[in-house]
């Protein structure tokens, strides 16, 4: 018989009063990938820490190879063969990328370090990955979080892992990067290394994974092989109903243009941006890593400087502004990168809902703590947040649940138009049905939605029209019943008819 890689049984983990995880149970083989799901909240990311040595469970067992494990910190983890990709990007923003990828193992000779075999392994681990071209000296800081997430990805390949935690390792790659890490991940199988796999895309479970745990509300409530399992059994596991429709769909109406660029340029990207964004529309932009799709967006927010081309708000010229007055001008934007630019994670989730408009929070130019609460509540209540209440730090929430107090900024801040940058990454199936029909309550109001992501079906899914950047310039915008899949990662790529 064989003897699991890894066993955890009964696992509890509590903070303050709330009970994070109530006695879970996870087996995973050796060799075997297995895909840990469930909603935001569920527990995954908390027990993960446990096994990764960042938590200590209150209680319970776990054993790595029949022989018991209990690691004082990440580090010693490692040491015993146990690795983690987090959800939310741990990197060291100043120092260089190769720096960030040896961070703590970096080889040394005669009690100095190695540069060139530090710099040897990092072009390795960055190579199996398909990103041989991200330049090594850049600090981790300049580059975009896509690539950000290969580094992180990168960096857990380094050393001999019996077990390799990937927490949404996904969730800011492009369809060609996503295929490329699952080939790699194939390969670490045929090696004997265990995977647990960590994903709200189920199509993507199916695909990579031998066997499955659900968690929901800190409890293991299913497992079972991924190939005898049907998606909707999984979604049910999960969210303890059915969700008939993946991809809600409202009728709205296409108005008058809101946003126009005109062959929009930004300093190196993008190069040439043109597009009409009419009320009720969502546009969606789809493109590789690095193609100019976050460019475009803070460009057009005043985030980024314009260096030549044109910004129309509705009929009048608006080329160079500040995100302040983009604001005013009823522009909101949605950053890809919650943790750095998204939210003020040291503020409460009152504070971060109602940071761009106080007005209706105050009173005699002073804010009024029970309308602020209110006004509060109600957008928790509307986006399902799971959270202690208004005034706990938005930190202190799940990546998910942060993703959805960023969003409800946008709708406390009543934006006409809305730039949305990977609006569901981290984002569990449950809550991104809801995400989209929101959004699609949005168009049917009349908000015009640029919509970038690099997941494929929900541009598909959700989209009037897409265009699809490659190389810094946006295609034609076209209806999405003229797009698939293929025909998108094709013109992605440049290689369009």
């Amino acid at each position: 018989m064989t003897i699991p890689r890894l066993r955890m049984r009964a696992v509890h983990k509590s903070f303050g009063a709330t009970k994070a995880l109530r006695g879970v149970d996870l087996e995973v083989l050796p060799g075997e990938v297995h895909a840990l799901i469930g909603e935001n909240g569920a527990g995954k990311s908390t027990l993960m820490k446990i096994l990764s040595g960042a938590h200590a469970p209150d209680s319970g067992t776990i054993e790595l190879d029949g022989k018991p494990f209990s690691p004082a910190n990440p580090l010693r983890a490692r040491h015993s063969g146990v690795a983690m990709i987090y959800q939310e990007l741990n990197l060291v923003p100043h120092l260089s990328i190769e720096e960030n990828i040896l961070l703590g193992e970096e080889p040394s000779r005669f009690g100095w370090i190695n540069r060139a075999r530090r710099r040897a392994i990092a072009a390795n681990a960055l190579a199996e990955l398909n990103h041989e071209s991200i330049p090594l000296d850049a600090p981790v800081s300049s580059r975009p979080v896509a690539e950000q997430q290969i580094v992180e990805i990168a960096r857990a390949l380094i050393g001999e892992s019996k077990v390799l935690i990937m927490d949404e390792p996904t969730s800011s790659l492009t369809d060609v990067d996503t295929q490329n890490l699952f080939l790699l991940i194939r390969r670490l199988r045929e090696k004997g290394v265990s995977i647990i796999y960590i994903s709200h895309f189920l199509e993507e479970c199916q695909q990579v994974c031998d066997r499955f745990t659900v968690l929901r509300d800190g409890e293991s409530v299913g497992t079972g092989l991924m190939s005898e399992t049907s998606l909707q059994h999984i979604i049910r596991l999960m969210v303890g109903r059915e969700i008939e429709d993946t991809y809600p769909r409202q009728p709205h109406t296409l108005g008058e243009t809101a946003l126009k660029l005109e062959n929009l340029a930004g300093r190196g990207k993008p190069r040439s941006v043109t597009l009409s964004l009419r009320k009720g529309e969502i546009l969606g932009i789809a493109g590789l890593i690095g193609a100019g799709r976050t460019e475009t967006l803070r460009a057009c927010f005043g985030l980024d400087q314009v260096e030549s081309g044109k910004v129309w708000i509705e009929s009048t010229e608006r080329t160079r502004s500040t995100p302040s007055e983009r604001l005013k001008d009823g522009i909101g934007l949605l950053s890809e990168n919650r943790k750095e630019e998204g939210l003020m994670l040291n503020r409460s989730l009152a504070d971060n809902l109602t940071a761009t408009r106080y007005g209706p929070a105050a009173r005699l130019g002073f804010i009024n703590s029970r309308r602020h609460r209110e006004i509060s509540l109600r957008l928790m209540e509307q986006l399902e947040v799971k959270a202690q209440g208004p005034d706990q730090t938005v930190g202190e929430l799940s990546g998910g649940n942060q993703q959805k107090i960023a969003l409800g900024r946008l709708l406390h801040h009543d934006a006409d138009v809305l730039l949305l940058d990977e609006p569901t990454r981290g984002i569990d199936v449950g809550s991104k049905v809801q995400i989209y029909r929101l959004i699609g309550q949005m168009a049917a109001s009349g908000k015009a939605i640029l919509f970038v992501s690099s997941y494929l079906p929900e541009l598909l899914g959700v989209c009037d029209t897409i265009g699809v950047m490659c190389r810094g310039v946006l295609s034609e915008v076209r209806p999405v019943s003229e797009w698939t899949e293929h025909s998108i990662i094709a013109a992605a790529i440049g290689h369009a008819n």
